[in-house]
């Protein structure tokens, strides 16, 4: 049984985020095998990733077109701006009985992360993040893969993940929901854990590419990243609360 992870990325500056994130990837998994999909093969570090894939078609959710070309039997794939802390342990066994894993996105709340287009689901049924999705290459998931290729770019939305919720909602495909140490997107929670809930494994953060959009300097490590995100969670939380927390958001200790 072969397991693996594959980033893909394009253009400069999210290939320089993809040999970030497998660098650290390396120092906790040097024995995984790990791919790279990408139109700038000749800017690769050697030794880094064990192939290089092209790719043929640019454009900004690539991943969709290369996700179902993978090589691994059981494919752990990651966005290039994640950051790996922990070994992944035992998490490629949760294929032994799901087909595809992957974690609950952050700001539930939003109209943003709550849309769908077919289907209004649940408030307990928010998108999922697509950035760290563990999957099996067999008929089913491949197909399924497809298919949220297809209707992503028939559909014309700009987030893949709207389609996503739309198709896990619809499917009979059986997936499980990791636990957020597994994309830990809200790092600030490592302020409440206690000893024992978590190890932060995988930390996801756009932060890492704050200097490519003009947002301030760049951002390479998880210490770098976490006082950032203390200040604009005390930010959020002093300013004009949301009316979607007014009813809870007194119960919060300052």
């Amino acid at each position: 049984m072969t397991n693996g992870v594959i980033y893909v990325a394009t253009g400069a500056d999210y290939l320089a985020l993809a040999v970030d994130s497998a660098r650290t990837l390396r120092r906790v998994e040097p024995d995984l095998q790990v791919d790279l999909f990408t139109d700038l093969a000749g800017l690769v570090p050697a030794g880094l990733f064990d192939q290089i894939h092209p790719v043929a078609d640019v454009h900004f959710r690539a991943k969709l077109d290369c996700m179902p070309q993978t090589r691994f039997e059981r494919t752990l794939f990651l966005d290039s701006d994640t950051r790996v802390l922990a070994p992944l342990g035992d998490l490629f066994d949760l294929l032994d009985r799901f087909e595809m894993a992957l974690a609950h996105d952050v700001r539930r709340l939003s109209d943003l992360v709550r849309e769908g287009l077919d289907h209004k689901t649940p408030y307990a049924f928010p998108q999922l993040n697509s950035g760290v999705l563990l999957y099996r290459r067999d008929a089913r998931v491949l197909a399924f893969l497809e298919d949220w290729r297809a209707r992503f770019k028939a559909r014309g939305v700009a987030r893949d993940q709207i389609i996503l919720k739309d198709m896990l909602w619809e499917s009979d495909l059986r997936f499980y929901v990791l636990p957020p140490e597994f994309n830990l997107r809200r790092v600030t929670m490592l302020d409440a854990w206690e000893p024992l809930d978590a190890v932060p494994t995988i930390v996801h953060s756009h932060r890492f590419m704050d200097h490519m959009r003009g947002q301030g300097a760049q951002v390479d490590t998880v210490e770098q990243l976490l006082p950032l995100e203390r200040e604009a969670l005390r930010r959020e939380w002093s300013g004009d609360v949301p009316p979607q927390a007014r009813g809870w958001h007194r119960l919060r200790r300052e």
